[in-house]
């Protein structure tokens, strides 16, 4: 019987992870990483019958983990009547012939158990093309006798890590493959093309927005819920929220905003599909403050803070203002050592916290608007109309070498502009 996202009986599995000491600190795995692999496999309808975590000096070029270390899978495998083995750590295409052979069962790695819980999770256009043009560049150097296993898959009815790209697809040449590759990232730039133009309507109309960002399952969508009474679907599973989801916020009587939620980050997030994402995730450079929602509940807390703030930085949103809200505080949690000015502990189950939450946002919107004086020169005369179009002009003069404008600007444009701002 196939499985699904879905299915009551899921599909049985074992897990294996390796910690090698030439392997980057962060591509090792632990006792933490595969439990978070173990939670992804059920997310994706799968039920883990068995572990195996290696520690080596080096990883085994064939095997990844040794031969040793494979009977010993194979055996717990056999012993369960296992149909599948997922790596915590990524495969190359000759890794997975080996292993496949070996264990005489289907082997995917984390990656692409990743990409699989995606490819069921997508809603809308935007959604569905972001993962299939991860899935294709995921696929496209892993074409060569990987797939020979697959009986024209598609669809959710798909054994866990064959959903997406069916065998027709796979089989055929990487021409083809890269053709469609380019398709997509075409269609890709008409809807970032259209996100730009929502976003100049909301930069002319003044209206700040804030984006949700944090490590997967940490309580966005329920903090979103929580502030704007959006009704998103909010479960404690990992990646229950793929599709962005924009909200309007009443912060105060004088103040509105926008809210969005974003997808939920994790460690050793494949990098195709942070590529494919980016059309979405670049929001974050645009928004005017980031909420960081960490779940203090986590005895991983700490390294997923790290693993948010190293995406934070690599879509080149660091400079944003932050408020780390510290969720699910009912749960009892330890003290939690963190910045006072810039933080504070929530339970956006109970709302617990949610007043000082909003206060804190107000104070930090208020600050990000400034009333400057911008002094351009006659041959950048051309920029008065993006300071029309994204703050607000206030008074214009035609001097006899510029031109000067009484404007309100926020954080994003005053960088911009401060090399024509006239500081007092």
């Amino acid at each position: 019987m196939e499985k699904t996202l879905n299915t009551m009986e899921p599909e049985k599995a074992v897990i294996a992870g390796l910690a090698a000491d030439n392997m980057n600190i962060h591509d090792r795995s632990t006792e933490e990483s595969l439990n978070e692999l173990e939670a992804l496999l059920e997310t994706a309808g799968g039920i883990c019958l068995g572990r195996a975590l290696q520690s080596r000096r080096s990883v085994e070029p064939r095997t990844f983990i040794g031969e040793g270390k494979v009977q010993e899978l194979k055996e717990i495998a056999e012993l369960h009547d296992c149909t599948l083995a997922v790596f915590d750590n990524e495969l190359s295409p000759s890794q997975i012939r080996a292993l496949s052979e070996d264990l005489g069962m289907r082997v995917i790695d984390r990656s692409s158990l990743i990409l699989d819980i995606f490819a069921g999770r997508a809603r809308t256009r935007e959604g569905r093309l972001q993962v299939e043009l991860a899935q294709y560049k995921y696929l496209l150097p892993r074409l060569t006798g990987m797939w020979s296993h697959l009986v024209s898959q598609t669809g959710t009815s798909a054994p866990i890590g064959t959903r997406g790209p069916g065998e027709t697809q796979l089989e055929t040449d990487r021409r083809h493959i890269r053709r469609k590759i380019t398709k997509l990232e075409e269609e890709l730039s008409e809807v970032t093309r259209n996100r730009e133009t929502q976003r100049r309507l909301r930069e002319k109309n003044n209206v700040p927005v804030i984006a949700l960002v944090g490590y997967t399952n940490a309580g966005k969508s329920t903090l979103l819920n929580a502030l704007t009474g959006a009704g998103v679907q909010a479960e404690n599973r990992l990646f229950d929220t793929l599709d962005t989801t924009t909200r309007r916020l009443a912060v105060s009587d004088t103040l509105e905003a926008l809210v969005s939620d974003t997808v939920g980050f994790i460690r050793k997030l494949p990098h195709h599909l942070v590529n494919a994402f980016k059309a979405t995730l670049e929001e974050l450079r645009y928004a005017d403050l980031l909420i960081h929602v960490i779940d203090a509940s986590s005895p991983q807390w700490e390294e997923q803070v790290r693993v948010v703030d190293a995406l934070i930085l690599e879509l080149g949103a660091s400079d944003i203002p932050r408020i780390e809200a510290y969720n699910k505080c009912d749960l009892g949690t330890e003290e939690i050592p963190h910045n006072p000015e810039g933080s504070v502990e929530i339970s956006a189950k109970t709302g617990q916290g949610i007043p000082h939450l909003l206060e804190m946002v107000e104070l930090v919107l208020s600050a990000s608007k400034k009333t400057v004086i911008v002094h351009l020169p006659y041959d950048k005369a051309g920029l008065v109309e993006t300071l029309h179009r994204e703050g607000t002009v206030l008074n214009t003069r035609y001097l006899e070498e510029a031109i000067e404008l009484d404007v309100i600007i926020n954080q994003n444009l005053y960088g911009r502009f401060k090399n024509y701002i006239f500081e007092n």
